[in-house]
């Protein structure tokens, strides 16, 4: 499975919409309306590299409303239980 996590700049006024239109994108599995620098993350997951382009450039930039993204692919993912095994290496805990 391959995971791109996707930053999207929209037109202020439409931000609802353009959440509802991405989260219907086949290959976007989640959208978050965030505070910061953009207004959107979209989380997007397919099977091929070839199909990040098809649900990016494809479906996402065509949305009316989102008016520019960057994209992130992410290498490997560290789920809360490696993280913590991660930093617990070498220590024990006190009784």
């Amino acid at each position: 499975m391959i995971t791109a996590i996707v930053l999207i700049d929209c037109a202020a006024d439409s931000i609802p919409e353009v959440a509802e239109k991405l989260a219907d994108i086949d290959g976007v599995s989640e959208v978050y309306s965030v505070a910061g620098g953009v207004d959107l993350i979209a989380i997007v997951r397919v099977r091929e590299f070839d199909q990040i382009a098809d649900v990016i450039a494809g479906g996402i930039s065509k949305v009316d409303g989102v008016v520019s993204t960057d994209t992130h692919i992410a290498f490997r993912a560290y789920s809360q239980h490696d993280l913590e095994e991660a930093f617990a290496i070498g220590l024990r805990e006190s009784d």
